[in-house]
């Protein structure tokens, strides 16, 4: 019986001892996880009764329905959202040739949900996207670009490709090189 007292205590005692070795490898852990929370909680993101109410927001105060709506400027900005985000054939012009507005719609029924945070993450568009403001994005905020794209449904056709620099496009465009004016005064 002493025997079996003994090795339950020595067992006790290893297992204490392990832990508290361990104790300090397992506050880290959780502070690290903590402040991992804390930073995604405090980021900046939009709070909407649903995800894509917030979406909608978005794509509204991110003027994405300026170059990616076909007449979002005419309208005055008053089309009813079953038209938003179809692409554009207006193509713009520059140093890396003639880019087009992607039709959102289509591209977020053809990615999933992570795709499209990792495109928005890599930046890797062309002009005149502005792809670097949405790299530190919150990633509820492009999560909830997605849904509400996704609950728009697809419409409409694909953009046309990029012209690579030099080459012609065969659609109007927008050039978009700074013009130095006729005369300077």
């Amino acid at each position: 019986m002493r025997n079996e007292l003994t090795s339950s205590a020595a067992v006790r005692t290893r297992a204490a001892r392990w832990a508290v070795r361990g104790l300090p490898g397992a506050a880290l852990a959780a502070m690290i996880g903590c402040a991992a929370f804390a930073q995604s909680e405090s980021s900046p993101h939009v709070k909407a009764s649903s995800p894509e109410e917030a979406g909608r927001y978005l794509i509204l105060v991110g003027g994405c329905n300026d170059c990616h709506t076909p007449g979002w400027d005419r309208s005055n900005g008053r089309l009813p959202a079953s038209e938003w985000l179809t692409g554009n054939d207006v193509g713009y012009r520059g140093p890396w040739g003639t880019s087009y507005a992607a039709n959102l719609r289509i591209t977020a029924q053809n990615l999933s949900e992570e795709a499209w945070v990792q495109m928005f993450r890599a930046a890797a568009g062309r002009p005149p996207m502005p792809w670097l403001n949405y790299v530190t994005m919150h990633e509820s905020d492009l999560v909830a670009m997605y849904r509400f794209l996704r609950s728009l449904g697809p419409k409409g056709a694909p953009a046309p490709q990029a012209v690579p620099p030099g080459e012609e496009p065969r659609t109007p465009f927008i050039l978009m090189v700074p013009q130095q004016p006729a005369r300077t005064p």
